[in-house]
């Protein structure tokens, strides 16, 4: 009885880690306007949060420091660091979403490395479906507040596709 129950837990813990949100993972962002891949995502979990940092720059110096950030500090992010002395790859710029449902959460922030600015962050999971979305994609959505903001639309990757952008 002892060993089955040890089975059953084992599997349990085993299917949790299968099953992953389906946010997770590798993801190329994408620049709206030239529809060029601009850097390359790890999302994951983490305490039951969600963050994302750069893994690779796309044609960029992987050294490159965050360019928008010159006195702009966070407590939360980097230690507190002038972000521009943050480099942008292997940093965590998506950090503290909240699970809403599979494959959508919010209450969360974004930095852009770009400028800076901080935004409240969701992020929503749509499966390739053959006609709006024909690859797995993230809708990435920064917002100053109210439901003003903007979304970026990322594309599902592999670690070796997402690392091979240096």
């Amino acid at each position: 009885m002892k060993k089955l129950l040890v089975l059953i837990s084992t599997l349990l813990v085993a299917a949790g880690f299968a099953f992953a949100d389906p946010v997770e993972g590798y993801w190329i962002s994408i620049d709206e306007k030239t529809n060029e891949a601009t850097a390359a995502w790890n999302i994951y979990q983490q305490d039951g949060l969600l963050y994302g940092k750069i893994v690779a720059l796309a044609g960029q110096d992987q050294s490159n420091k965050a360019t928008g950030g010159a006195g702009k500090k966070y407590a939360e992010f980097a230690n507190g660091a002038d972000l521009k002395d943050v480099t942008m790859v292997g940093s965590r710029w998506i950090y503290g979403l909240s699970k809403e449902k599979e494959g959508k959460w919010s209450k969360g922030s974004i930095i852009d490395p770009g400028s800076g600015s901080k935004y409240k962050c969701k992020i929503t999971y749509h499966a390739k479906d053959g006609k709006k979305y024909t690859v797995d994609t993230l809708e990435m959505r920064g917002e100053i507040g109210a439901g003003i903001g903007r979304s970026q639309f990322w594309k599902k990757s592999t670690k070796e596709a997402a690392e091979s952008l240096r």
